[in-house]
């Protein structure tokens, strides 16, 4: 929505990962040299972790975009906690084989002479394995065999492994050391620096046509840095509500009170999983009793109740004032989607603003 209101030819923070918007940053630019430096010898594993949405995924998409024009077969998995059996089909089915209603022994003999036939081809094989540590003990062992399939001296199968910062200890538990040995590089990617936050965020703008409209401020791009601790992911997701209220309020400049502004509606969106917690809680069995109230209590004491209810009314009248700001701005949205040439159906929102007129 807020692209046309802004003149961008697409949205610039989308959460799915996408390639085309991929960033290099230091971290990424050496993540991505070890990869293609793991190609350039064709066995071992590479390991790349990071915590979540610092863009693993992104990375390894955009690896296998570039691969289009090589002979190289690259096939992607993502792992859910798949046991050493279950892991043999899903790279099986991942390159093209057919695994139901065969048993493992059977699923491992097709492989062997899939890749076999590929090495004569003149082609590798690849496998990237995302969220790696998901993985069992067991399944990485299986993976570890799989690397030994072997024409002559050349492996049949080179495999990438992406998953979060848990899986270094995976790999350091007892038992893994043949595992280890087979390693040629490993890498973790950390959250962006501030000044690559800046080029972050405007390096996905210019690549969807972004004038300086909105112009965003040094103190702005300092906040959106802080708020987002550098995370990718984070990034766009608040970068993706800026824009909205920004285009909702006709906003053509964001400074630091609008990155605040909007960080605060997201907190108020978010339950307070502390407080659920020990709500949750049950009573201790031996809990003293409460004292007896003072007959002679001053007029202006304020009790445990009065001060409840009185916060109470405080977060009602927060919540009035947000449903009205949300009904001001759906009506906008009703509005722009009326006004567009884009087919939008937007009964749903129109029944949506008559419930909360009558709230």
């Amino acid at each position: 929505m807020y692209e046309r209101f802004y003149n961008l030819k697409s949205k610039p923070f989308r959460l799915s990962p996408d390639p085309r918007f991929l960033f290099q940053s230091r971290g990424h630019s050496k993540a991505l040299a070890y990869l293609r430096y793991g190609l350039q010898l064709g066995e071992g594993f590479i390991i790349i972790t990071g915590d979540i949405g610092t863009g693993k995924t992104t990375l390894a998409r955009a690896l296998l975009n570039s691969l289009q024009q090589e002979n190289i077969i690259a096939a992607q998995i993502v792992t859910t906690q798949l046991e050493s059996d279950d892991l043999v089909r899903a790279v099986a089915t991942a390159f093209g084989l057919q695994s139901q209603g065969a048993d493992k022994a059977q699923v491992l003999r097709n492989l062997e002479t899939f890749m076999t036939a590929r090495a004569r081809e003149g082609k590798r094989l690849l496998l990237l394995v995302d969220e790696s540590q998901n993985l069992p003990a067991r399944s990485l062992e299986e993976l570890r065999m799989l690397s030994n399939f072997q024409v002559g001296e050349k492996a049949l199968l080179q495999s990438f492994l992406l998953g979060q910062g848990e899986f270094q200890y995976t790999l350091q538990s007892p038992g893994m050391e043949q595992f280890r040995q087979r390693v040629i590089a490993s890498y973790h990617l950390g959250p962006l620096e501030q000044e690559e936050t800046i080029d972050y965020v405007k390096h996905r703008l210019r690549l969807v046509g972004w004038q300086d409209d909105p112009v965003i401020t040094e103190p702005a791009f300092a906040a959106i840095h802080e708020f987002s601790d550098g995370v990718p992911r984070r990034i766009n997701n608040l970068c993706d509500r800026l824009f909205l209220y920004g285009c909702l309020e006709e906003i053509h400049e964001f400074n630091a009170d609008t990155v605040q502004f909007v960080v605060e509606e997201q907190r108020q969106e978010t339950p307070d999983l502390d407080r659920i917690a020990r709500t949750a809680q049950p009573a201790p069995h031996n809990r003293p009793a409460e004292p007896a109230p003072q007959a002679d209590r001053p007029s202006n004491t304020v009790t445990d109740t009065e001060r409840r209810l009185i916060a109470l009314e405080k977060k009602v009248e927060a919540l009035e004032e947000r449903v009205r700001r949300d009904r001001d701005r759906m009506q906008k949205l009703i509005m722009m989607a009326m006004l567009s040439d884009d087919d939008v159906d937007y009964s749903e929102a129109l029944e949506q603003l008559k419930k909360a007129d009558k709230a």
